[in-house]
């Protein structure tokens, strides 16, 4: 049994809920093998840890350990050197056969993959394997698979801008969870989707979020330069959903999250009517007639989930700092934090008698607030005027 005490990470936490729900028989192993993408003995193996040793028991035991099997760093960069020279223009089966015959390494052609991609070396033959498709059930519980997408058009059909609908819709009942226009697709836009279905409900997704592939989204528009699904660096959608322990699933087609698809479909036959009628000329005017056609929509084509039980766990306390944008910058020698052309002067603290040379975060709110941090403290501060 452990004796040492650690937090366990969100998917841990979300093995946890899952194998939880398989003890007090809530859930059949088979459908937890399903929503943790594990076999149905290894569920079993699961659950008889938790009995015996706690939640605990569910963390990695090899957590923080190198792999006994991993390749000395002489050797993979000496492989990387043969990549790049003798064997350029090998594909990854050739290579591997003469890096084992000829070279006399001993490794595994998947193994040699990973290595070339993190080096920068893609397979010189691109091939696309047939696709197969067939049609999905729903989701079977509220909250277990929501969709996100974006979708540019003509809504106002040109009494106005151009504007652009992102929405959330829930799988399992096809509720339209969120769903806001904005003047383009953004980061910031996605972020203030995902700040309010967690607040509107008091939840957040358990298990995945399926999304439009993030090619579209390559508008800056919003409070913050390089604020799109592509340019956040890192990005920030991406971290506000790891921080929830969200699974983002990117779709790199339109089939793989055709509810949403159709769900356009819908809208912009109903809602450009709808806007229409209301006179609806520019973005206040078209969100005010879009929550009121939210509610209308939920009420007429909603419909109940195969099972009752919800797969939403509470939003966490901190949301704010969740769903927003985060720099890093590193402190002056005059205690001064510069940003995007903003200086903010860090007072003497409690905790620090000066921060020059220390690292803080900076946290900018939806609506434009700036948070400094250091660590988890949050830091006094004062904007210089002028910059």
């Amino acid at each position: 049994m452990r004796q040492e005490t650690f937090p366990l990470s969100q998917k841990e936490l979300q093995r946890v809920s899952v194998i939880s729900a398989c003890i007090k028989g809530d859930m059949a192993c088979a459908r937890a093998a399903g929503l943790l993408c594990l076999s149905v003995r290894q569920i079993k193996r699961l659950k008889k840890r938790m009995r015996e040793d706690g939640e605990a028991a569910l963390a990695h035991a090899n957590r923080g350990r190198p792999s006994p099997r991993r390749l000395p760093d002489a050797v993979r960069t000496k492989i990387v050197q043969l990549a790049r020279g003798t064997y350029a223009g090998f594909n990854d089966h050739h290579l591997c056969e003469k890096l084992v015959e000829r070279e006399g390494f001993s490794l595994s052609r998947e193994t040699l993959r990973r290595l070339l991609r993190n080096n920068g070396l893609g397979s010189p033959r691109k091939r696309r394997a047939p696709a197969h498709r067939h049609r999905r059930m729903r989701s079977a519980r509220v909250g277990e698979l929501v969709q996100l997408d974006g979708s540019p058009h003509d809504w106002l059909a040109g009494r106005g801008p151009q504007l652009t609908a992102l929405g959330m819709q829930d799988d399992a009942t096809g509720k339209i969870l969120a769903a806001q226009f904005f003047s383009s697709e953004t980061t910031f836009g996605y972020l203030c989707l995902l700040n309010r279905c967690s607040a509107a409900t008091a939840c957040r997704s358990l298990f995945t979020v399926i999304t439009a592939a993030s090619s579209s989204a390559t508008t800056t528009a919003g409070p913050s330069r390089n604020n799109s699904l592509e340019n956040a660096s890192p990005p920030n959608f991406g971290r506000a959903l790891e921080q929830l322990g969200v699974t983002f699933i990117a779709a790199n087609s339109p089939q793989a999250k055709g509810r949403v698809e159709r769900l356009w479909g819908v809208l912009q036959d109903r809602l450009c009517s709808e806007l229409r009628l209301a006179g609806a000329h520019d973005l206040d005017s078209a969100n005010a007639v879009l929550r009121k056609f939210i509610a209308d929509y939920n009420r007429r084509f909603a419909r109940q989930p195969r099972e009752m039980a919800s797969a939403w766990r509470p939003a966490p306390d901190n949301l704010e700092r969740i769903c927003c944008f985060l720099h890093e910058r590193t402190v002056s020698n005059d205690n001064v934090v510069q940003w995007e052309g903003r200086r903010f002067q860090i007072p003497q603290q409690a905790r620090r008698f000066s921060f020059a040379g220390a690292k803080v975060h900076i946290y900018q709110a939806l609506d434009g607030r700036v948070s400094l941090y250091y660590g988890e403290t949050r830091l006094e501060h004062a904007a210089i005027p002028g910059g």
